[in-house]
């Protein structure tokens, strides 16, 4: 299996940071963790975004992601930013400002969500505009990080003379996620990257594909493209304890049985989830990010390490 890809960059990896380690409270404990991640031999730390999820449950995805670029040296990724429920002006003044502070650089990953309508609504948000928004806001975020003056009449925003100030030493990579035909689109048509989901190796490679076809169908030639997978997984001395652990978290998160992505999850051994990976990496992927699920936050860490060993290897 081969990707289209020709873009040269190694294979990263990346560990989406536990929930519980922001929800305990402790700024100490967060600080350590953040020490050990450093030097772990990892790549990058990532966070996703919620306002409130399924009753409630959220994390801000820009506030977290900032907390982590002032205690580390990592890479800091969004995994994704639920952009579509937010202005772009203050989105870019807040990309702008935390890609200042992050050392080890900052990827704006965003996506539309939309897995639970209600968070949407109550941001003032129809749900069934998410695509649209998305497609006038992501333009105009990546002008204004850049430091462009933005004039704007649109469907949903209106802005004259916008400008966000200063530009960060170093640009901002953008990827979108989802999992739809017009996230590919936009992707190609807006984005450095396609960030896939609950997808398999083979439809990874199709998407990528439509989404380098798609750029240069609309002028954007030799980008420096950085696909990657999101990948759920269960780390434990068993495939049964590790399917154990990572179906309690997602069910709680998701509200719907494990089921609907055991098929995506992998499970067992951080040789089993490098086997997992490894045919992502095939298809064109140089960012592997594991959301993993572990005994503990450290153990999780540990595994994640591994993983980048033996992809690495």
């Amino acid at each position: 299996m081969s990707g289209s890809s020709t873009n040269n960059r190694p294979v990263t990896v990346g560990l989406r940071i536990s929930h519980e380690l922001f929800e305990a409270g402790d700024a100490r404990a967060l600080r350590a963790y953040l020490h050990a991640a450093d030097g772990a031999g990892i790549d990058r730390l990532c966070v996703g975004d919620h306002v409130s999820f399924h009753g409630g449950r959220g994390f801000d995805g820009l506030v977290q992601a900032t907390a982590i670029a002032a205690l580390s040296d990592l890479e800091v990724q969004t995994a994704v930013y639920l952009l579509p429920l937010r202005h772009p002006v203050p989105v870019a003044r807040q990309v702008s400002s935390l890609a200042q502070l992050a050392g080890g650089g900052f990827v704006f990953g965003v996506g539309v969500g939309g897995e639970d309508p209600n968070e949407v609504r109550m941001c003032g948000v129809d749900p069934t505009t998410r695509g649209r928004r998305m497609d006038e806001a992501l333009p105009i975020v990546r002008r204004l990080v850049a430091g462009e003056s933005v004039t704007h009449r649109g469907e949903f925003f209106e802005m004259e003379d916008a400008r966000v100030l200063p530009v960060p030493p170093r640009p901002v990579p953008v990827v979108v996620g989802g999992r739809s035909p017009a996230a590919l689109r936009r992707a190609g048509r807006f984005a450095d990257g396609y960030l896939g989901v609950w997808v398999t190796p083979e439809k990874m490679m199709t998407a990528i594909a439509e989404v380098e076809s798609t750029a240069v169908a609309a002028g954007r030639i030799d980008v420096p493209w950085r696909h990657g997978i999101q990948m759920w997984c269960g780390f434990g001395d068993t495939a049964t304890q590790a399917r154990a652990l990572v179906s309690a978290e997602m069910e709680e998160l998701y509200h719907v049985p494990f089921e609907r992505f055991e098929r995506y999850t992998p499970m067992g051994s951080p040789a089993d989830i490098a086997a997992a990976a490894r045919p992502y990496v095939d298809a064109g992927c140089t960012d592997v990010n594991l959301i993993a699920v572990a005994a503990t936050p450290d153990e999780a860490l540990r595994c994640t390490a591994e993983v980048r060993r033996l992809l690495r290897g």
